[in-house]
């Protein structure tokens, strides 16, 4: 145990020297690190939302709306079917949870039946058969009375639906939230239907309510010229059609065809610019191969008919269509600032909410509240450590001076872990590294004093200190790994605080153990095969 080869000691002191090294731009304002080549470690510790304020949301995702959505889907999809059956029909739509219909020739009530059926097989236009794994059935078809079918969403669906909205809505509010550069947000799963998302050192939290209340639907669709909109706003829409409210100027209100031609889904890129002729801010889109086709197609057969620009349902605008769009990319113009451009740019590019988000809970925590965390976390870890090194180098002489050392490198290794890493580190994370503290020090303790059994049985110091690191060697070992053990436990089944407690914690007890077990031997060992004492005073 008392044995070193030389690669074993440049691995200990290269370990340290890396602590040291990746510890260090914590010690420099931002601005020092900026100005820093790209090789030279600058990456500092983030500090949790407890500890540098931020905005705090509990998000519920309005998964009724997945509901409603797809059963106007499906009311499109069975107009369309009936028309081309030449089925007559009625009073087609959502009400009440369901789609309805009347059949007029009840001699054809059984084919539209099984036609209707067959839409939720064929899985036209929806993702709820394949949610199901392709198996199972996504709707039901009654026949409550006589010429009226009743079209409802099994129980499967529903879940399978609602459960896919909130997956999808924490990818996309991930990708937005990560748009504006913020590190280290948390985003997570809350029972069924919420979403918990903080965001650490966010100075604009209105910004980010803006940006995640918005669901970013875009779809192009064409103007229904066959109606005025004052007399769609008398109630005379046509069918397949929708009365919109427009966001353009000097304009109140679009007559829009339900039919979407293209939707944003087929977006691969959006980008905030300038108009060349206007001067004004608008936002650059591009397609995909099947949306720029889809675009071209439309636009080639409907020049000089308006195309209105959709956007959670409001025109943003209506331009008329000069020439076929070949190129599969376009703009949007909407009397944008140019921060709202940027933000429709994110919007678009991260994708759109399948529901709407409803903000349930906010909180702002204010930086001042962060420092206070901070200087309470500082005070605490300060009064331990000063009580645990005088504790140390009164009891244990010159070896508690020896492990004294090897703690302070141990929290230097800490922080160039937590750096290197980019954990984040909140105010329970702070209690684990005073935690780590003492359970580093245990360590030398349980070393020390078993060298003092063998020096009080006769042995010289070099064998003392040979047998004594032998024997603590094994109890060190289950101590932590228990320890670290349970850390991890926490860690998989635990969420905010008690992560960032266990993350910390594991840290420290892989770095105490390298410090207590390792560093301090090595120490040891060089000052006694340097001094070569007779006596050790322990």
């Amino acid at each position: 145990m008392l044995h070193f080869a030389r690669w074993k000691i440049a691995t200990i002191l290269l370990t340290v020297l890396a602590g040291f090294v990746f510890a260090a731009p914590n010690l420099f304002p931002e601005r020092t690190l900026a100005g820093l080549p790209d090789w030279v470690p600058s990456d500092r510790i983030n500090l949790g939302l407890d500890l540098q304020g931020g905005s705090h949301l509990l998000l519920e995702v309005d998964v009724a709306s997945v509901e409603r959505e797809r059963l106007e889907a499906l009311t499109e999809e069975t107009r369309a079917a009936l028309r081309k059956e030449r089925i007559g029909y009625r009073k087609l739509g959502v009400q009440d949870g369901a789609m309805t219909v009347r059949i007029r020739d009840d001699e054809k009530l059984a084919q539209a039946q099984t036609l209707i059926a067959e839409l939720g097989a064929a899985g036209i236009g929806t993702n709820a058969l394949n949610l199901l794994g392709g198996s199972g059935q996504e709707f039901t078809v009654e026949n409550p009375e006589a010429g009226l079918l009743r079209v409802r969403l099994t129980p499967q669906a529903l879940d399978s639906m609602h459960s896919a909205a909130v997956q999808q809505s924490i990818e996309i509010v991930r990708r937005r939230i990560d748009e504006l550069g913020t590190r280290e947000p948390t985003i997570q799963r809350q029972g069924g239907d919420r979403i918990l998302v903080q965001v650490p050192g966010l100075d604009d939290p209105q910004r980010l309510k803006e940006l995640l209340g918005k669901t970013a639907k875009l779809a192009f669709r064409l103007v229904d010229l066959s109606v005025s909109t004052a007399e769609a706003q008398q109630g005379r829409v046509p069918a397949g059609s929708e009365l919109l409210p427009s966001e353009e100027a000097g304009a109140t209100a679009y007559v829009v065809r339900k039919k979407v031609m293209v939707s944003g889904e087929n977006l691969v890129d959006a980008q905030p610019s300038t108009d060349s002729q206007t001067n004004e801010p608008v936002v650059l889109f591009r397609f995909d191969a099947a949306g720029g086709k889809r675009f071209a197609d439309v636009t080639k057969e409907n020049v000089g008919r308006p195309f209105a620009i959709v956007l959670d349902g409001k025109v943003v605008s209506a331009p008329v269509i000069r020439t076929a769009i070949l190129g599969g990319s376009g703009q949007i113009s909407g009397n944008f600032t140019f921060q709202e451009a940027n933000d429709l740019a994110i919007l678009l590019r991260a994708g759109a909410l399948p529901a709407p988000l409803n903000i349930i809970e906010e909180r702002t925590v204010g930086a001042e509240l962060g420092a206070d965390s901070v200087r309470a976390g500082q005070v605490a870890a300060i009064i331990g450590l000063v009580a645990v090194l005088v504790y140390i180098a009164l009891s244990y002489g010159m070896f508690g001076l020896f492990a004294n050392l090897a703690l302070l490198v141990n929290l230097v290794l800490i922080a160039g872990t937590l750096s290197l890493l980019q954990a984040t580190l909140t105010l329970p994370g702070i209690a684990g590294i005073v935690l780590t503290v003492g359970m580093a020090v245990d360590a030398n303790v349980l070393i020390f004093e078993r060298i003092r059994e063998e020096l009080r049985n006769g042995k010289s110091p070099l064998n003392a200190v040979d047998t004594g690191y032998q024997r603590a060697y094994g109890t060190i070992l289950d101590a932590n790994i228990t320890t670290f053990i349970a850390a991890i436990i926490l860690f998989q089944i635990g969420s905010g605080p008690v992560r960032g407690f266990s993350v910390t914690l594991a840290i420290g007890i892989l770095t105490s153990v390298f410090t207590a077990v390792t560093l301090t031997r090595l120490i040891v060992v060089y000052y006694l095969r340097r001094k070569r004492p007779s006596a050790i005073s322990l």
